[in-house]
């Protein structure tokens, strides 16, 4: 049974786990104690009930839950048009296609009028506490995040770029960024054996928002290898013996594409929408089919409108080349382990 405790550092909600004394901070390395005595006078980042936050974990074995967040950063200069679309074709994807029920779906944009529900930092953060809590083997798990994504310095040494990739929630410019060691220590390493996550994360710099500790780079001949990226320091960023797979819209040094050139018809996340396409078509079998049908889906697109300045040029340039020019590759799969992209069945 786990509990949440506010690091006495820089107060970040932690999962502390029975009987433990003490928990370490993975975003500030504090190291937090729990209160020794009843009686005594609380200290600062004494274990705390769990917030009554969102519904109830749903009741049953085999459960299906899901996170998902659309960010529009209305009024703002960082306004984009399709994440909420994102976040509400998901949505309906899951319901109908996987069979999620609408109970077991949080989801977090600026159209909801519970205040529990606009994707602030805060809320965020406790809805990825809330995925993962209590659950059990044979439980299937997703998160799904459309909106800014940024890099900052890493000075820990477990980043193989010496970047840290983060996700900009609504209030980010006063509240600050959601760093990639954070969700891996929210939604990954708690997952136990038998239980399932699937994160598809639209943002810039997406490439390893998770932490992963294994990279698909896949060519545009669709051969792929998977590179080992756990860090130099040992730090272990993968499961607690659950299995967590991501889909990213665009490589760690790269930015996406928020369009209308894909949908003809509104603004979506070209990853999002790529996602869907290859489900609803039928080319959801396996990883790699996927990832082929999302290639295609970019592809098709940037024959019809001319490759070459349009607002989705980024990541079609990332596709067909298969990722930066640079390194050759693309990186849109991470994994807490290897697995045959081709041979893997893909369910939700």
């Amino acid at each position: 049974m786990m509990m949440l405790i506010n690091c006495s550092g820089c107060r970040t909600p932690l999962q502390l786990p029975h009987g433990a004394p003490c928990i370490r901070c993975a975003i500030c390395g504090a190291v937090t104690h729990v209160a020794p005595a009843p009686h005594a006078e609380p200290s600062r980042g004494a274990v705390q009930p769990a917030p009554g936050w969102g519904p109830p974990p749903p009741p049953v074995h085999g459960r299906k839950r899901a996170v998902v967040c659309g960010i529009s950063y209305r009024y703002s200069r960082h306004e984009l048009k399709g994440c909420i679309n994102d976040a509400k074709c998901m949505r309906h994807l899951l319901m109908t296609r996987f069979n999620f029920p609408d109970d077991s779906i949080i989801m977090l944009n600026e159209e909801q009028t519970d205040p529990y529900k606009i994707p602030t930092k805060h809320n965020i953060r406790m809805a990825m506490y809330w995925l993962v809590q209590g659950c059990q083997p044979g439980d299937s798990l997703v998160f799904h995040y459309s909106g800014h994504g940024a890099q900052q310095r890493n000075y820990s040494g477990d980043e193989v770029d010496g970047f840290d990739e983060t996700l900009c929630p609504l209030d980010f410019e006063t509240q600050g960024m959601i760093v990639d060691d954070e969700i891996n220590t929210a939604i990954v390493r708690p997952l136990p054996h038998g239980v399932k996550l699937h994160a598809l994360i639209d943002a810039c710099h997406s490439g390893t928002a998770l932490d992963l500790p294994f990279l698909c780079r896949m060519n545009r001949s669709g051969q792929y290898v998977w590179e080992d990226h756990r860090p130099r320091s040992g730090v272990w960023k993968g499961t607690s013996g659950g299995e967590a797979i991501s889909f990213s819209g665009c490589d760690d040094d790269q930015t996406s594409a928020d369009t209308s050139a894909l949908s003809k018809v509104t603004s979506t996340g070209a990853m999002t929408y790529c996602f869907i396409q290859a489900i609803e078509r039928g080319q959801g079998t396996t990883y790699g089919s996927i990832l082929n049908s999302m290639r295609s889906t970019i592809r098709s697109t940037g024959d019809s409108a001319g490759v070459g300045g349009g607002a989705v040029t980024s990541l079609i340039t990332m596709l067909l080349t298969g990722g930066s020019l640079s390194a050759g590759g693309l990186r849109q799969l991470t994994a807490c382990d290897p697995f045959d992209v081709y041979a893997k069945p893909f369910s939700l």
